[in-house]
């Protein structure tokens, strides 16, 4: 086994819980397949991801209502009530890092898609995002994942070995391209999951 020196953690999804849901639910009075439909057709996550890779809030939503003047109210929403989708802390996780930031033994960074106009409202919000050696956000970078650049761009800025690495993150295709880079990873999806797929690294918190 590997002997693994840094964790890269994912924050959306893995450390902080983020659901367009908690507003649009409401939006649609509870009719979960109208917005199931609004999302797969006007708010996409490709139009979102667009967004974490730099593209100005402002002008994505402008263009979409140009698009779609018929859904102006529910598009200037989306980051007019950004904070609103902005749930808790997801606690089993951040035990998870504390165990990690309080051992020498590792380097702990994080690497998220996150639009570079919102990211300060989360730093605002949760102190353990101030724990980091360093936090690589993608709309600073005017790239996102899964595109190599932005590993790259990891484990150059803070020094990394990719084989020593273990990266973590709730969305499988991320996890996919860190591993065609070398990248140790591990596919999120609970706190618990997580602790037991350390565990096949010989890591034990």
């Amino acid at each position: 086994m590997k002997s693994i020196d840094t964790i890269i953690f994912d924050l959306g999804g893995v450390l902080i819980d983020w659901n367009p849901e908690y507003v649009f639910l409401d939006v649609f009075n509870g009719n979960r397949e109208k917005m199931q439909w609004f999302f797969d057709n006007i708010c996409t996550s490709d139009w979102n991801e667009n967004q974490d890779a730099g593209y100005p809030l402002q002008q994505a939503t402008e263009d979409l209502v140009n698009l779609y003047p018929e859904y102006e109210e529910h598009i200037r929403m989306f980051y007019g009530r950004w904070e609103e989708m902005l749930g808790d802390a997801i606690e089993g996780t951040v035990d998870i890092l504390r165990s990690f930031i309080d051992n020498p033994d590792y380097k702990v960074v994080a690497l998220t898609n996150w639009s570079h106009e919102t990211f300060p409202i989360a730093l605002e919000r949760f102190e353990f995002l101030h724990w980091f050696e360093g936090i690589l956000v993608s709309g600073e970078e005017k790239t996102r994942k899964p595109f190599k650049e932005i590993y790259e761009l990891t484990l150059n800025r803070f020094n990394i070995k990719a084989e020593k690495a273990i990266f973590i993150d709730d969305n499988l295709r991320n996890i996919e391209a860190a591993i065609e880079l070398g990248i140790n990873g591990i596919h999120f999806e609970t706190p618990e999951q997580l602790l037991d797929e350390l565990k096949t690294y010989s890591i034990t918190i």
